[in-house]
């Protein structure tokens, strides 16, 4: 028998199901800085050999590899390992382990010397060992004076067998003894590491057109930095802006999508591109590149972060239209398709050919766009329908644009298939929007949770749970009125760390267009809303209220720390939010029609409170004490009153300490 490989290229440990991994290592899993990344492998070879293991790593930006030792853990029969994220970007991971022929020696050697056998030969094996052995030049003359200890046949058994078990010895002798016995776990894993606003945040989304205090004037970006110190009060972290670019005039949009407008009428800004410019521009009646540059600065002054509309489609009065007509589809006739999704069409706005023969700078130009905003600041960006542009585009520009600004988050706006949805995840996109919108019921609900809190998703997908947007406004916030939106902030605000509202929410707007349709009313994509922000029946003191709990609550922080409970009324949702001894416990009445009532769960014996004692519970949303017994307690929730709780376990009751 012949082999293509030397004994010594043949590998003596195998290495398997290395994590964390998304498909085989193909895509990156996500991380969070200040993270302490778990890596783990099964490691086993033949033979009563002992095995050594080591996480093998590199930094972004780094050459060089670090290492971390990895630990035994008999119960899972399995190798781990922690490693601290401490720097934004790209990491790789590898796993390597060896056979730790040291290590099985001394374990040998310890056993004879316990059977009182005679270990003079031992000794001497020990001593060609580490004479053989491949280590590092500051650790050669500890194993070198080790070596001729053990085969010093002059000393006493005694001083040459405390020579072996010498703790400077083992610390020297750390890591493989011979290169070639080493494996190595394929192919390298990485880890893409963000900043904690990809994985926590409360976003706000506004027209800035609509921010003019007073009714008829088009409104300016001083006009949204005006608003920006009431947006702080209320909690926000992100507010959200549409695409902020000149807008078309030719087969510009009316109210309510209009195919034709008024002498007047603003248009959609998706509708992007006119002489003014194109997606590097300012809608002038907006103000300037300046003026913007002060608002992202006023912003960071109150705690908020700007985010931008990235949309990658152009108005037929696009400066790319006349300067580069190649970029699009371009008919027989000569003239370039807009944009259809039969019997729906827009006319106003142009699709991009990403696979046109000019793809290069096609690609190029739109990743420049990208970069002309974070020059001027920001550092987040909604990505318009990326499902309908290239997944190779995307996995190119996401890549080339973080390895520049590893800070830049991106959050895609794919109300698609769940496979597409997980798939633009992986290719990149810091969050996601979730079809939270659509999920009502409890049972939705806990379907919807139990697929986004699956162990494989959470490596690679975050989702935001948008309670609305211009374009969803679900027939439960309709018919439902001022306790849906309550119920739905709360759900919304206390099962995803990510989630946000649109504009209006905390005014209650629940007017579609027509019956049957999930489009607002005289809609903001067409046309300049004014609001009178504490107008009659407004819910911001639920809005400001829950996301100080978020700030606060470590718990609300966190997305697979949820646990379902058991409730006997399906209309009250039950659940749980882990978090180290501080767990929160949240009711939700998901019937904004009538009072619900009835027995749920409490799980005491694991918070440590004795069966049939009493204990106490505080409701953090109105600072109520509670007082429950036993392994269940009882709720009731009027939807005209109050959404649902927010628990803590404050102490048993009647307890003074």
């Amino acid at each position: 028998m012949t082999s293509s490989r030397s004994s010594a290229q043949l590998p003596q440990v195998v290495i398997e199901n290395v994590s964390p991994s998304v498909d085989c290592g193909r895509y990156a899993a996500k991380r969070s800085l200040g993270d302490r990344l778990a890596v783990g492998a099964d490691i086993y070879k033949d033979g009563h050999d002992l095995i050594g293991a080591r996480v093998r790593y590199r930094k972004p930006g780094e050459r060089g590899w670090q290492f971390q030792p990895m630990r035994f853990d008999f119960n899972p029969d399995r190798w781990l390992a922690d490693i601290d994220l401490d720097c934004l970007g790209r990491w790789e991971v590898t796993v390597e382990a060896w056979p730790d022929f040291f290590a099985t020696w001394v374990a040998d050697l310890r056993k004879r010397l316990d059977a009182g056998q005679d270990v003079a030969s031992e000794l001497l094996e020990g001593a060609a060992l580490l004479g053989r052995a491949e280590v590092a030049s500051g650790a050669r003359a500890v194993v070198t004076a080790a070596a001729q200890t053990l085969a010093d046949a002059g000393r006493s058994v005694e001083e040459r067998t405390a020579c072996a078990f010498d703790a400077e010895l083992a610390a020297a002798l750390q890591g493989p003894l011979r290169r070639r016995s080493v494996a190595r776990s394929k192919p390298t894993l990485e880890v893409v590491v963000d900043r904690e606003r990809a994985r926590f945040a409360a976003w706000y989304e506004l027209f800035p057109r609509s921010q003019a205090p007073e009714p008829g004037r088009h409104g300016t970006f001083a006009d949204v930095e005006k608003r920006l110190p009431a947006l702080a009060e209320l909690g926000f972290d992100v507010v959200y802006l549409p695409p902020i670019h000149p807008i078309g005039h030719t087969h510009r949009k009316g109210p309510n999508n209009a195919r034709v407008c008024k002498p007047g009428d603003p248009g959609s800004p998706w509708a992007i591109g006119s002489e003014e410019g194109g997606h590097t521009a300012v809608h002038p009646e907006l103000g300037s590149v300046g003026d913007f540059d002060h608002l992202v600065r006023a912003a960071a002054d109150c705690g908020i972060e700007i985010a931008l509309d990235f949309a990658l489609q152009c108005s037929p009065d696009h400066p790319w239209t006349r300067e580069h007509p190649e970029w699009f589809f371009q008919r027989p006739d000569g003239t370039l398709r807009y944009a259809e999704n039969p019997p729906k069409k827009y006319e106003d706005i142009y699709p991009l050919n990403f696979w046109c023969e000019n793809r290069e700078d096609l690609w190029q130009a739109c990743r420049d766009a990208l970069l002309f905003w974070i020059d001027h600041g920001v550092k987040i960006f909604r990505v318009d329908n990326p499902h309908t542009k290239p997944l190779a585009f995307w996995e190119w520009c996401l890549r080339d644009v973080q390895a520049r600004h590893p800070d830049t988050i991106f959050f895609a706006e794919a109300f698609t298939r769940p496979k597409r949805m997980y798939g633009l995840a992986k290719l990149g996109f810091s969050q996601s929007y979730t079809y939270f919108t659509w999920k009502n019921s409890w049972w939705e609900l806990r379907e919807l949770m139990d697929d986004l809190t699956d162990e494989r998703v959470m490596e690679f997908y975050r989702p935001n749970f948008f309670a609305n947007t211009p374009d969803i406004l679900h027939e439960y916030l309709q018919r439902g009125g001022r306790p849906a939106f309550r119920a739905r902030l709360l759900l919304a605000a206390t099962l995803s760390p990510s989630y946000g509202i649109y504009s209006g929410f905390e005014l209650c707007e629940n007017v579609p267009v027509r019956e049957g349709s999930e489009e607002y009313l005289d809609s903001e994509k067409y046309q300049i809303r004014h609001r009178d922000w504490d107008a009659p029946g407004n819910i911001k003191s639920d809005v400001a209220r829950i996301n100080r709990l978020r700030r606060e609550m470590p718990a609300l922080q966190q997305l697979g720390n949820l646990e379902f409970l058991e409730s006997q009324t399906p209309e009250i949702l039950w659940y749980r939010k882990r978090s180290d001894g501080d767990d929160l416990f949240v009711a939700v009445n998901l019937d904004p029609h009538e009072v619900r009532e009835g027995l749920v769960s409490m799980p005491v014996e694991d918070l440590g409170v004795d069966v049939g004692a009493p204990y106490a519970l505080r409701d953090l949303l109105t600072d109520e004490i509670y007082e429950w017994q036993g392994g269940q307690g009882f709720v009731r929730l009027d939807p005209a009153q109050r959404p649902g709780h927010v628990f803590r376990l404050e102490k048993a009751a009647g307890d003074s300490r």
